[in-house]
């Protein structure tokens, strides 16, 4: 429960942060590919669980993680961590338009098996699942989140309901302007966003 303004501000940290980060991370990519050919009602629901069921199991082992790792090396690793995806996503930019043909194959697949029901919704939570938990952008905010602020049901609060509202905006966007806003694109914006997170936490853990 939100009780100060400590924790107001620790909330609207982690919310913003995660909801920008998952906004150009590569599920959303996924996100917006299946909305974009199948029922974006479907599509948000399945995506909103993956990520519940995803910050539950990442603060958990965040928090164990937290008891055997010094904090401040888990920041640092972080950061660096991140700066070095934005380094990576921009290098394979240069040479090509990297994701599209893996969310693509990735969304033909899904879009063949999918039915109406459960099979389609169960094949979205899975896939989106994961692509969450192999590693990414949002799973890394999520551990220094847990080393810097300990408030487990804040941020697992704060960080599903973020990813929940990110879910929301792919899932229109990819309903009505799919054709517009490619992975390519999304992935450019995706560069600034890691590097700028990156720097902000390594900055916070060293300076602080």
């Amino acid at each position: 429960m939100i009780a100060s303004y400590a924790d107001v501000v620790i909330f609207s940290t982690i919310f913003s942060s995660l909801f920008l980060a998952e906004l150009t991370d590569k599920d959303a990519l996924l996100v917006l590919a299946l909305a974009a050919r199948m029922k974006p009602r479907t599509v948000f629901f399945a995506g909103s669980t993956a990520f519940i069921i995803t910050t539950l199991v990442i603060v958990t082992l965040g928090s164990l993680l937290v008891n055997v790792v010094p904090i401040l090396w888990i920041r640092v690793a972080g950061g660096v961590i991140m700066i070095a995806y934005a380094g990576w996503e921009l290098k394979g930019l240069a040479v090509k338009k990297l994701g599209e043909e893996t969310i693509s194959n990735e969304e033909e697949r899904l879009a063949k098996r999918a039915r109406i029901g459960a099979h389609a919704f169960l094949s979205i939570v899975l896939a989106l699942a994961t692509l969450d938990l192999a590693g990414d952008a949002t799973e890394l905010l999520l551990i220094v989140y847990v080393a810097r602020f300990g408030n487990l049901l804040l941020i697992i609060l704060a960080g599903s309901l973020s990813l929940i509202a990110a879910t929301a905006v792919v899932t229109t966007l990819g309903s009505t302007l799919g054709r517009i806003l490619t992975p390519r694109k999304m992935r450019s914006v995706s560069v600034a966003i890691f590097a700028l997170i990156g720097t902000y936490v390594l900055a916070t853990s060293l300076l602080l």
